[in-house]
C-alpha cells in the first residue's frame, strides 16, 4: 500500500536507510503535530478597552434665571433682622412712607430704640476696623467678601435635583446639592467675580443648566455737616420722661423765680431749686440721658444722610453700602469740619464717657480712607453726603433771637454771642461762606478724585412755614416748656423771609460754583438737592392737623398754658391737661416736620456741655440750661419724618452721582461653557 518498502521491514532489518527515512518522518510528524496543536488551541481574547462614560447632555435652562441679592447689605448693621425690617417697610415705596410705617408699628416710640446697640460703632459712636455682623467677623473698611443668596426663578420640576457650583478663580469651585425651589448661601469674594453654574436634573431628561455671574459693589458712603445732617433732635432711643415735675430757676427777678417741668424717670437727685450735691446729682442725671449713635455729636440713625444711604442698599440687592457717619451737631465749616469741636454730651451711654472734643471731621474721613486703603489698595470713596453753612451765618442765633422773650434772658444771651440778627447772618452769607466753601473744596478734592458730583449737597427745609406756605405765627404754642420763649411774630417772619429768599438759593449757587470764590474751578460744582423743600413748605414747626397725637392736641395747647404754674402741683403733676407726660410719644406720625421746643424736652432734654463758660450751668437747676435744652436736644429741627422726606430727596441726588437706576435688574441665566469637572 505504500510505494516504499514497509516500515517494519526496514526496522527489522536495520538497514541504515530506514533509521534515516524514520528520524525524518518522525521530525515532520512533530511539527505537523505541533502546527495542529497551535491551530486546534484559540488565542485569548485582548481585554476590551475601557471607555470613560459619556458626558451627560447639557442643555440651557432656557425659562430659568439664577438671581441673587447681598444679604444684610446696609453694613452698619450687624444682625440681617435690622436691615430686613427695612427692606419690608421700604421695598418699592418712599422712605418717608417707610417711616410712617415704622412709627406706626412701633406705636411712636421709634425703631432705632433697639437698633442703636447693634452697629458696628464702638461705645462712643466710632467705626470699628473689625466687626462681628451675623456670626461672621468682618473687617468693616476693607470686606474680604460678602454673604450673598442665590436662587432659581422660573419654571423648574419638581421633582428635579440641582447642583450648584460656585468659582472665582480661586482653588477648587465650591458645589452644593440643594432644593431647586430653596436659596443657596454663600460668601462671595470681592473685587472678583464668582460664575455660578446650576445643573438642574430629571430623570430620562438631558441636564439643563443656568449660569451668571455674582459681582458685588461695594458703595463707601460718608456723611459730613452740622446738627441736621447728623439727626439732632431725634434721639435713637428718647429720654424716658418722668411723670413727675423738676424745678429750674428764672433769670428775670420780676418774674416767677422758679418753674417746674418734667424729670427724668430714675433720677433720685435733688428736684427741688436747692443746690444739693451738684457733682452727685448731675452724674446721676448724665446716665439717665437719651441714647444716641453718637452722644457727642448727637448723631442719630434718623438722619437723613443714614437713611437716604440705607435706602441705596435696600433698592439695590446687587450693591453693598459700608457708611462712614460723621456728621457732628453745632458744626461749621471752620469749627466741626477742617478742626475739631466741643462735645454736645459728655456720657455716651450705659455708663460710657464722650471724649471733650471731636476731631474734625475731614481728619477723620481721611484716617478712614488711609485705613481702608491700606487693607485694600485702590479703595477709594464713591459718596459723600454734606450739609452744612446754617451754623456758619449763626442760624442758631436767629432761632434765639426768635424764641426769647424775657429781658433778662435776651439781654445775658445776647453778651454770650447766642442771639443773632438777620443783618448779621446776611454779612456772613455775602462776605465769608463763600470762601469757607472754598477752603472745605480744598480739604475734599484729594478725598474725591477731584470728581465733586460726587459730593450730594443736601439743602435745608425751611422750618417756620405753615400749611399755607406762609410763616408761622408768633405765640407760644410749642415753646412754653421755658416761661421766657415767646416767638415774636416780626422776628420770626422777618427771619423766615431771609431763609427763603436769601439763605437757600445763596447755598444753591454756592454748591453749583456760581458765587464767586466759592469754587477754584466751576468744575467742582456740587450735585445739589432741595426737592424737599416744597414738602417743608406745608410742615413746619407750627403746622397741626386732626390726625395729630392726642397727646399733643390736648396737652400742647396753642394758648401757651400747657404747665402747671402752681410750684406744689407742678411738683407732682407738671402737666395742666393732668394726663401722664410718659404719653408722649416722639416719634409719632404728626403734621409738622419740625421739633418745637416742647418737643425737643420731652425727647432729649439735653444738658449742655458744649457751650461757652459765660453760660454753662452752674448745676441743674440753673435757668441757662432750661433755656438751652431747647436748642441742645434739636429744636427746629427736622423730625423723623422730616429726614425721611429729606432722605427721599437725598437718594434721587444719589442716583445721579453714581448713575444708578431706581433698582439693578436681575442677572438672567445664559449658556457658558460648564465649569471644568
Amino acid at each position: 500500500m505504500y510505494p516504499f518498502p514497509s516500515v517494519a521491514r526496514l526496522v527489522s532489518a536495520a538497514h541504515p536507510a530506514a533509521v534515516a527515512l524514520l528520524a525524518i518522518i518522525a521530525l515532520v510528524a512533530g511539527a505537523n503535530g505541533i502546527a495542529r496543536t497551535q491551530a486546534q488551541t484559540p488565542e485569548p481574547n485582548p481585554a476590551p478597552a475601557i471607555e470613560p462614560p459619556a458626558e451627560p447632555a447639557v442643555e440651557p435652562a432656557t425659562g430659568v434665571v439664577i438671581t441673587w441679592e447681598v444679604m444684610n447689605r446696609f453694613r452698619l448693621f450687624r444682625d440681617d433682622r435690622d436691615f430686613r425690617r427695612h427692606v419690608d417697610a421700604q421695598s418699592g415705596r418712599s422712605v418717608l412712607d417707610a417711616e410712617q410705617d415704622l412709627a406706626e408699628a412701633t406705636e411712636g416710640r421709634g425703631w432705632a430704640r433697639d437698633m442703636v446697640v447693634r452697629l458696628c460703632l464702638d461705645a462712643i459712636g466710632q467705626v470699628v476696623d473689625q466687626c462681628l455682623r451675623d456670626g461672621v467677623r468682618e473687617n468693616y473698611l476693607t470686606p474680604a467678601d460678602h454673604r450673598v443668596e442665590a436662587k432659581l426663578t422660573g419654571t423648574v420640576p419638581p421633582q428635579a435635583a440641582c447642583a450648584w457650583t460656585f468659582g472665582d478663580g480661586d482653588g477648587q469651585p465650591r458645589t452644593l446639592n440643594a432644593d431647586c425651589g430653596e436659596p443657596v448661601s454663600l460668601r462671595a469674594r470681592y473685587g472678583r467675580p464668582t460664575m455660578a453654574t446650576v445643573d438642574i436634573t430629571v430623570a430620562g431628561e438631558p441636564i439643563r443648566r443656568a449660569t451668571g455671574e455674582i459681582a458685588v459693589r461695594d458703595l463707601l458712603i460718608a456723611g459730613l455737616g452740622d446738627s441736621v445732617a447728623s439727626g439732632d433732635g431725634n434721639p435713637d432711643r428718647p429720654v424716658a420722661v418722668a411723670d413727675e415735675g423738676f424745678c429750674f430757676r428764672r433769670l428775670d427777678a420780676a418774674a416767677r423765680v422758679e418753674y417746674f417741668r418734667p424729670s427724668r424717670v430714675g433720677f433720685r437727685g435733688v428736684r427741688a431749686c436747692g443746690f444739693g450735691s451738684v457733682d452727685t446729682d448731675r452724674s446721676a442725671w448724665a446716665q439717665l440721658s437719651a441714647r444716641w449713635m453718637s452722644g457727642a455729636c448727637h448723631r442719630s440713625l434718623y438722619g437723613h444722610q443714614l437713611r437716604a444711604a440705607l435706602a441705596l442698599a435696600v433698592e439695590s440687592p446687587h450693591m453693598a453700602v459700608t457708611f462712614l457717619p460723621l456728621a457732628c451737631t453745632g458744626a461749621t465749616i471752620d469749627i466741626g469740619l477742617l478742626n475739631g469741636q466741643r462735645s454736645r454730651e459728655l456720657n455716651c451711654g450705659s455708663g460710657t464717657a464722650c471724649p471733650r472734643t471731636s476731631p474734625a471731621q475731614v481728619t477723620q474721613l481721611r484716617d478712614l480712607l488711609a485705613r481702608a486703603q491700606r487693607g485694600q489698595p485702590g479703595r477709594s470713596l464713591d459718596l459723600v453726603f454734606l450739609t452744612i453753612g446754617a451754623n456758619d451765618i449763626n442760624f442758631p442765633g436767629l432761632v434765639a433771637d426768635i424764641i426769647i422773650d424775657s429781658a433778662a434772658e435776651r439781654r445775658l444771651f445776647r453778651s454770650a454771642g447766642i442771639i443773632s440778627t438777620v443783618e448779621a447772618s446776611q454779612a456772613t452769607l455775602t462776605r465769608k461762606l463763600p470762601g469757607d466753601f472754598a477752603r472745605l473744596r480744598a480739604a475734599l478734592r484729594p478725598l474725591v478724585n477731584g470728581m465733586f458730583e460726587r459730593v450730594v449737597y443736601v439743602s435745608y427745609g425751611n422750618p417756620a412755614l405753615g400749611a399755607d406756605g406762609k410763616p408761622c405765627p408768633g405765640g407760644r404754642e410749642g415753646f412754653d416748656i421755658n416761661p421766657s420763649f415767646n416767638l415774636g411774630a416780626d422776628r420770626l417772619a422777618q427771619t423766615s423771609n431771609f431763609v427763603q429768599r436769601k439763605f437757600l438759593p445763596a447755598l444753591e449757587e454756592i454748591a453749583n460754583c456760581n458765587t464767586a470764590g466759592a469754587c477754584a474751578d466751576p468744575v467742582e460744582s456740587m450735585t445739589f438737592v432741595d426737592a424737599h423743600q416744597a414738602a417743608f413748605a406745608m410742615h413746619g414747626f407750627c403746622a397741626k392737623d386732626d390726625a395729630d397725637p392726642p397727646f399733643d392736641r390736648e396737652c400742647f395747647l396753642a394758648d401757651g398754658t400747657s404747665f402747671t404754674e402752681s410750684l406744689i402741683e407742678g411738683a407732682q403733676q407738671p402737666l395742666a391737661c393732668g394726663a401722664a407726660v410718659s404719653e408722649f410719644r416722639a416719634y409719632a406720625p404728626r403734621a409738622r416736620w419740625v421739633r418745637t421746643a416742647n418737643d425737643s424736652y420731652f425727647a432729649a432734654m439735653t444738658f449742655p456741655e458744649g457751650v461757652s463758660a459765660a453760660i454753662q450751668p452752674s448745676d441743674l437747676h440753673d435757668a441757662t440750661w432750661g433755656i438751652l435744652s431747647a436748642v441742645y436736644g434739636g429744636a427746629i429741627h427736622p423730625t423723623a419724618e422730616g429726614h425721611a422726606a429729606m432722605a427721599d430727596a437725598a437718594l434721587e441726588g444719589a442716583r445721579r452721582a453714581l448713575h444708578l437706576s431706581p433698582a439693578n435688574a436681575p442677572i438672567t441665566a445664559e449658556p457658558l461653557p460648564p465649569l471644568p469637572r
